[in-house]
């Protein structure tokens, strides 16, 4: 992990990946900029022809024509200004919404165990935030780099050609201003880097205090939230300080430096004048050309500054874009038109941490069609048995199979369109309650989606809500109770009409009514599909095919109801302990 983070984007990479794709933008913004900064340079030359030739001769027709050149270049100058912005600016948002959606779609493949140590507003912070510095290769910091460059090129050779002497004199500090910079946007880069992870930390906590807000006010915990985001908060002030006094250092070496350089041209100049080597119209252009060459370089301290940061940003984002996808198994190559659903399980054993086995060498037969129920002590690996038959997780030795065929060379795709997940926290989107169920087949018929409902009971208290179907439920569904939550997942899991199904505590949030309601749709969901079912409430299983109790990671038993019930072993103690609570 550390190897991946040390990694950094290359000016190459950039440049290939981001800026040449859109060469098109980039060279037409690039000759809006030399026709704006040759219509800027017209001004300097022009008060040179006024001093030492216009206003000498009186010559008003001249003046006229003059003025008319000048305010000509203006003009030509705000129109490119103008568009140059749309163009760059524009196809810089384009490309970091392309981005954004980039990092998005990565993200979303990844693996489960990559989400298991990962902070949600972490994630957001990485696909909304990190990207946002291409703005400034792409839009309008590039192009004034590059307009700078120009600038300062022609602005040097005018300057040559007006006093050699005078333009040495400002070489100097410039070079050293140059070194200065590059020296210093080396070390800046890494402290970027580290706002980066520092915005993103703080952004998951508050995350997680927003979604948490009932627990937090349920233990009077607020002053401790407010003090943990303020260390934070505090942490990348911090960060960013430590950026501003480096940038600060940078624009004030440039304006030390290039003051003095001011100073003593006016020394020289002044001197020249006297001397008769110089005119003052010469002066007057040097000074203002001067001023062309030296503001693009003091400007891009801060054009440096944004690069810097948006070099940081990639930096982040390759990171997580180098994180392999589930999709990257190139043994997953096996497509499923259609399945029976006969799942077996052959010496599986799998880790969340190395040498530290969850489960251990699992072994059973789930045919097409049954209902296996695992049973057993929180922590006993009941939840991981059913990540890894949901493809959630891959098993670290063993195999399972699926119609006799490897699982793990079964493309996630093909699998997963034949399966339908209820949890015991099941997750509903901000939305109505017609939106959530349909959510795996959005292209739903009515009939088809008031089949679902009625089989999971939704109408029952549907129908008490003003909008029914269409009631909005909050963020996760805060609006309705844990019952009403448990019951559209088992709607939406209806209507995903899957092959094999995953009930993870699906019944452990109902009231004794709802309950009841729901053992009937989950029995008429069951029928025909290859069932696990993980439940503490042992009542909501005794009709299972075959139940396996789990202790330790291993099957210590397994039976039906009846066979468990009269061995008077684990599974015996279970239910007979819940009989008595």
């Amino acid at each position: 992990m550390q190897q991946k983070s040390e990694r950094k984007v290359t000016i190459g990479q950039v440049f290939t990946t981001i800026i040449w794709p859109r060469r098109k933008h980039l060279f037409l913004g690039l000759f809006l900029i030399i026709i704006s900064r040759l219509s800027g340079l017209v001004l300097p030359g022009a008060s040179k022809y006024l001093v030492d030739d216009v206003i000498p001769s009186n010559d008003l027709n001249l003046l006229k024509w003059l003025i008319i050149a000048v305010v000509v270049a203006i003009v030509i100058q705000s129109v490119t200004s103008y568009a140059l912005t749309q163009i760059l600016s524009v196809e810089a948002q384009n490309l970091i919404a392309k981005l954004r959606s980039k990092v998005q779609s990565h993200i979303i493949k990844l693996p489960i165990r990559f989400f298991d140590n990962a902070k949600t507003g972490e994630l957001v912070s990485r696909i909304m935030s990190d990207v946002e510095g291409v703005r400034n290769l792409v839009g309008t910091g590039f192009a004034q780099m590059i307009g700078g460059v120009i600038t300062s090129a022609i602005s040097l050779v005018l300057l040559i050609s007006i006093s050699p002497l005078m333009t040495l004199y400002v070489l100097v500090p410039v070079a050293i201003f140059g070194l200065v910079s590059l020296k210093a946007f080396g070390r800046i880069r890494p402290i970027f880097r580290e706002r980066g992870k520092i915005n993103a930390q703080v952004t998951g906590r508050l995350t997680e205090t927003l979604g948490g807000i009932r627990v937090i006010k349920g233990f009077n915990a607020e002053a401790q939230e407010i003090k943990t985001f303020q260390q934070g908060v505090d942490e990348l002030f911090q960060n960013v300080k430590a950026s501003l006094t480096a940038t600060s250092f940078v624009t004030s070496a440039g304006t030390l430096l290039l003051g003095l350089a001011s100073a003593g041209i006016m020394g020289i100049g002044g001197w020249m004048i006297m001397e008769g080597d110089i005119t003052f119209g010469d002066f007057l252009a040097f000074t203002l050309y001067l001023g062309f060459m030296i503001a693009p370089i003091v400007q891009m301290s801060n054009i440096g500054s944004q690069l810097t940061e948006a070099f940081a940003g990639l930096d982040r984002t390759e990171e997580i874009m180098n994180t392999p996808l589930e999709s990257d198994d190139k043994e997953r190559s096996i497509e499923l038109e259609s399945i029976q659903g006969d799942i077996r399980f052959e010496d599986v054993s799998f880790a969340y941490e190395s040498g530290k086995d969850v489960i251990k060498n699992i072994n059973f037969h789930a045919p097409a069609g049954t209902v296996t129920a695992l049973v057993g002590s929180s922590g006993s690996g009941k939840t991981t048995i059913a990540g890894l038959a949901a493809t959630f997780l891959n098993p670290d030795s063993g195999n399972i199979y699926l119609d006799n065929q490897d699982l793990q060379k079964v493309s996630l795709e093909s699998f997963r369109s034949k399966l339908g997940v209820v949890l015991q926290d099941d997750f509903l989107f901000e939305g109505t309650i017609r939106e959530n169920i349909l959510f795996p087949r959005p292209d739903a018929t009515e009939e088809q989606l008031q089949q679902a409902v009625h089989a999971a009971y939704v109408q029952e208290f549907s129908d008490r809500f003003e909008d029914g179907l269409d009631t909005l439920i909050g963020e996760r569904g805060v609006k309705l109770s844990g019952g009403q939550r448990q019951r559209i997942a088992i709607a939406r899991a209806i209507l995903a009409d899957p092959k094999i199904l995953i009930l993870d505590e699906a019944t452990s949030n109902l009231d004794t009514e709802s309950e009841t309601l729901i053992q009937a749709s989950l029995k008429e969901l069951m029928k025909g599909r290859t069932t696990f079912v993980i439940a503490h409430r042992l009542s909501t299983i005794r009709q299972a095919d075959q139940i396996l109790v789990i202790e330790h990671g291993e099957i210590a038993e397994r039976g039906k109801h009846e066979d468990l019930i009269s061995k008077e072993g684990r599974y015996y103690q279970l239910y007979t302990y819940q009989a008595r609570i």
